[in-house]
């Protein structure tokens, strides 16, 4: 990572913290190299404040912290982009974001998981269920993407909500193993989608 210039902002530089798991934006502060330094130490993000003129770590009166997962400098190196792991609600109101919107969203947590079936594909087979699947090849794969599918089909048309999204959730697990299996991934399905929407 290069390092940022904190020159440019008289030694202040704009950090915009996003939620890692929903991609939210949760706040915006500033740090000094101080706040930076100790952020990077303690995996806390850690301001500095401009009215209180010291470091001021997150969640330090409401136990509301938010816990690094990485931090990005932009290509001007003067501004930060830091994905966090919320402990709470971000902004001292009590809402879930400094911006008052719902961070509630998961989608992105399906990125996640695609990272995560993509890694088990070079796997040892017995280390893993989806390694064992990436180990048996397409007809096998395939085969179970088709018994979920019929099993998802079977729930819909009764009346337990628990067990439909149950099966829900196993077809499009097994789904995202035959993309990766295939090399390919959500995104490739979506980018899909999108020229079909574009072309109406």
């Amino acid at each position: 990572m290069s390092l940022p210039d904190f020159a440019k902002g008289n030694g202040l530089l704009p950090a915009i913290v996003q939620d890692a798991q929903t991609a939210k934006v949760l706040m915006l502060g500033f740090m000094n190299e101080e706040a930076y330094d100790y952020t990077l130490s303690s995996g806390r993000v850690t301001f500095y404040s401009r009215t209180k003129e010291r470091l001021w770590t997150k969640g330090e009166t409401s136990g509301n912290f938010l816990l690094v997962e990485s931090i990005i400098l932009d290509c001007d190196k003067d501004t930060f982009l830091i994905k966090a792991t919320p402990q709470g609600p971000t902004c001292h109101t009590g809402a879930d974001t400094c911006f008052n919107e719902s961070n509630d969203g998961n989608i992105h947590f399906l990125e996640m998981l695609q990272t995560l079936i993509d890694g088990r594909k070079t796997a040892a087979p017995e280390s893993s269920y989806t390694a064992s699947l990436f180990a048996k090849g397409t007809n096998k794969i395939a085969q179970k993407v088709g018994e979920e599918a019929v099993e998802l089909v079977i729930e819909a048309k009764g009346e337990n909500d628990e067990l439909f999204l149950g099966e829900a959730a196993d077809l499009l697990f097994h789904y995202m193993i035959l993309l990766s299996h295939r090399g390919y991934g959500l995104q490739d399905v979506v980018k899909v989608l999108q020229e079909r929407h574009q072309s109406k």
